[in-house]
């Protein structure tokens, strides 16, 4: 695999003005040894200007345009132009701390069942102050497959923060990136990526979240209504549908291991 790691941003007019700060945090970022990064940054729309925001002499700012799909369509075509064999997901509002990039790499490369890994938050307010993110963090460690879906599924909101993944890249492509969707799209590939892998939740404070009126989770239909509902439906139909298949797939594999390995089942136990 290349050591590349990608950061994805998607960034439409308004929030625009922003991208100074998002690239200050990434340029502050020390990396391991033979490492580095690479910035896709996805114009949501024509006229947003990112260009006038970022230095032109950084070749590892890679900005392009598409027309407007929404934030999680402009992610999935970052994902699209990038090269990275690990994906980091970047708001252009938000920031991320020293060491974030480092910890992401460290963790998936010293651990390759865990397919991807998110990390604390604190927000970031509009008069400058810093305040502790709302969710309640798990333990630090790993997150066994299925219990961010049981968590959702009882509040109907991540206990973690979708906008702190990081992710190996073939299990991004797998899922074809984030869900086409106005809002909630890094909620609905958080509950994908649990569907069909472990990951790991790192204690220390990885992104700087920007509060601020331009947000689309200020929106009066983003918790609540009829938009709400049919995303959180179909949100949990595809997880549904991904638990359900990987379900399947295991059971077909431990049939066959069965018929082919004198009765060898769950966890290498006689099934007999």
């Amino acid at each position: 695999m290349n050591k590349v790691i990608s950061v994805v941003t998607p960034v439409h007019g308004e929030s625009a003005k922003f991208l100074p700060d998002a690239y200050a945090s990434l340029a502050a970022q020390t990396l391991p040894s033979g490492w580095s990064w690479q910035w896709c940054v996805q114009e949501d729309g024509s006229d947003v200007g990112a260009g006038a925001q970022l230095p032109t002499d950084d070749p590892r700012i890679r900005i392009s345009a598409s027309r407007h799909g929404g934030p999680h369509v402009a992610r999935t075509l970052a994902f699209a132009r990038s090269t990275g064999g690990y994906v980091k997901t970047l708001d252009s509002d938000d920031q991320l701390t020293p060491g974030t990039l480092a910890r992401d790499i460290a963790l998936l490369e010293s651990e390759p069942t865990v397919g991807w890994t998110t990390s604390r938050a604190i927000d970031l307010l509009e008069d400058g102050s810093t305040a502790s993110f709302e969710l309640d963090d798990p333990a630090p460690g790993r997150l066994s497959r299925g219990s961010a879906y049981g968590f959702w599924a009882q509040h109907r909101r991540p206990q973690i923060h979708p906008a702190t993944l990081c992710v190996r890249r073939p299990l991004l492509a797998l899922l074809g990136g984030w869900m086409a969707l106005p809002a909630s799209g890094d909620t609905g590939l958080l509950l994908g990526l649990d569907a069909l892998a472990d990951g790991w939740f790192i204690g220390e404070t990885g992104l700087v979240y920007r509060k601020h009126g331009g947000q689309i989770t200020t929106h009066p239909d983003h918790k609540a209504g009829a938009e709400w509902e049919a995303r959180m439906a179909l949100i949990q139909e595809r997880a549904d549908a991904l638990r359900s298949w990987v379900g399947s797939t295991k059971a077909e594999w431990l049939r066959h291991r069965a018929a082919t390995h004198g009765g060898i089942g769950l966890r290498g136990t006689s099934s007999g």
